[in-house]
């Protein structure tokens, strides 16, 4: 089985490669909608756990290379919803919190799931 390349993800590089184009070429010329305000979002699980789990793997607190477990996934994904939707709002003036981001996050978390699994759910479903 092949191992989680973190950093060198293809699913990782893609969505911090349409992150930077969709935050500085193309919102730019949105005030509000899809694009504007939950584009982005999608790509937090996708672009951030890669990197936390590489640092986590470097301190000696993951053990192995796997792909991403259902369990680091969602933990995360709850971790940053209430860091970014709830504490927040209430520490920065200038956010506002959201509850179509949390949505958004949870979006991305699924599908960055199932890309991240499609190996093992592929193999799964292909046993005769």
């Amino acid at each position: 089985m092949k191992s989680f390349a973190y950093l060198r993800d293809r699913l990782f590089l893609f969505g911090c490669a349409v992150y930077a184009i969709n935050r500085w070429l193309v919102k730019p010329h949105f005030s509000d909608g899809f694009f504007h305000s939950y584009f982005n979002d999608l790509w937090l699980i996708p672009c951030a756990l890669p990197i936390v789990l590489w640092l986590h793997r470097e301190l000696g607190l993951r053990m192995d290379d796997d792909f991403p477990r259902v369990a680091e996934i969602v933990s995360h994904l709850i971790f940053w919803s209430v860091l970014f939707e709830w504490i927040g709002p209430k520490w920065v003036s200038h956010t506002t919190s959201d509850p179509l981001d949390v949505l958004a996050y949870g979006a991305g978390a699924m599908a960055a799931g199932l890309w991240w699994r499609r190996e093992q759910w592929a193999n799964r479903f292909s046993r005769p």
